[in-house]
């Protein structure tokens, strides 16, 4: 845990939970930056993809709450995790979400890729201010799935972007006027999965202490499963107000984003149920082993009202033993990329690993996969 001398207002805490055997989050609570990175790829790959994420953004991160400079730090992260799978630190196939704040007085810039969170504390009412890069995030979106229903699907850990798999990666960035009085959360979904938001909003506005926040945020996590790392990191904005207009453009901005949010979910549940679906698995793409080669499909893996979404792309040659062992049980279950450009670019890299793979090339136990 981290704050800064005298009274503090800001906290950072990450723990391992009581599930798994290693903590693969990082945090990083070095004002004005703030971040929290979900490991993703088991033990000895999700760790260290978070961790260079985190080492690369404190070195590129700008020193104001400049949204687009954030992003290109975020950017420069992701490449970094590439690259370093690429030259074998870590393994194939790790990634990470990363969720960053730089907080300016009353101005926070944030930078956000996966299914890590900020939210904001405000006149004691706690807003989700990103969004979920995941698959029931997207049906939530699409009106086809609730927000109760998402905590128990069955694919509920599934993401759809993340540092680590994409060189083409885009964050999603943006800047937020707060208020003195204000408190930015940033957490990994260690904390979400098990905690709902207004028990959160509950302990956020009970305990003024930030110190004193994270630490029971993550005990009743805990209490509660602890079913995967949690990490969490809290800021009191206490900066001078920038003026009335600013405070003014962020409460008229949330009155129309609520209008537009229930404008858009009332639609969506009236005339897109169905068509959503559809219309989300068409969009998207996965790879897959299926007799022991890998396959390119257009859509969704499993089924969905016991309907099949899914359309074949292409059936390569490329044999699922000549891939490292966490891609190749990855593969059992299935990859979901953006589209089906994605997936034909994941393939190239597939084919890379497999030829560069000696005949006979012995390969370590596969670990069990881990979810995000």
């Amino acid at each position: 845990m981290s704050t800064r001398p005298g009274k503090p207002t800001w906290a950072g805490l990450s723990d391992v939970g009581r599930v798994r055997a290693h903590n693969e989050d990082t945090v990083l609570v070095d004002p004005p930056l703030f971040a929290v990175a979900d490991g993703l790829g088991g033990h000895e790959a999700g760790e260290v993809a978070s961790g260079i994420a985190i080492d690369t953004l404190a070195s590129a991160a700008p020193a104001t709450a400049d949204a687009k400079g954030l992003g290109r730090a975020v950017r420069a992260a992701n490449r970094a995790v590439i690259r370093a799978a690429r030259e074998g630190l870590g393994r194939a196939g790790m990634g990470t979400t990363m969720t960053a704040a730089v907080v300016e007085g009353t101005r926070i810039a944030v930078a956000h890729v996966g299914d890590s969170r900020a939210y904001l504390l405000h006149t004691g009412g706690l807003e989700r201010i990103t969004g979920d890069h995941s698959m029931v995030a997207d049906m939530i979106r699409q009106g086809t799935l609730t927000e109760e229903q998402s905590r128990s699907h069955p694919n509920r850990s599934v993401i759809t972007r993340a540092l680590g798999t994409d060189p083409n990666m885009v964050a999603d960035t943006f800047e937020v006027d707060a208020e003195p009085g204000d408190r930015l959360l940033l957490c990994s979904d260690g904390l979400t999965a098990m905690l709902t938001d207004d028990r959160i909003a509950e302990v956020l506005h009970s305990y003024g202490d930030p110190e004193m926040a994270v630490r029971i945020l993550v005990d009743e996590a805990n209490a509660a499963g602890g079913h995967d790392n949690i990490s969490v990191v809290v800021v009191d904005i206490t900066g001078e107000r920038r003026g009335g207009a600013g405070a003014g453009r962020l409460a008229r901005s949330r009155a129309w984003l609520a209008v537009l949010v229930w404008a858009f979910a009332l639609v969506a549940v009236v005339t897109l149920a169905g068509w959503g679906t559809y219309r989300y698995a068409s969009e998207r793409a996965f790879l897959i082993a299926e007799n022991d080669v890998v396959v390119l499909y257009r859509g969704l893996p499993g089924e969905f009202a016991g309907v099949s979404l899914r359309w074949l792309e292409e059936e390569t040659t490329i044999t699922v033993g000549a891939l490292d062992p966490l891609t190749a049980s990855r593969l059992t279950q299935g990859v979901i990329v953006e589209d089906v450009a994605a997936g034909r670019a994941l393939l190239r890299q597939y084919r890379g690993i497999a030829e560069e793979r000696e005949p006979g090339e012995a390969l370590d136990p596969a670990p069990a996969p881990e979810a995000p």
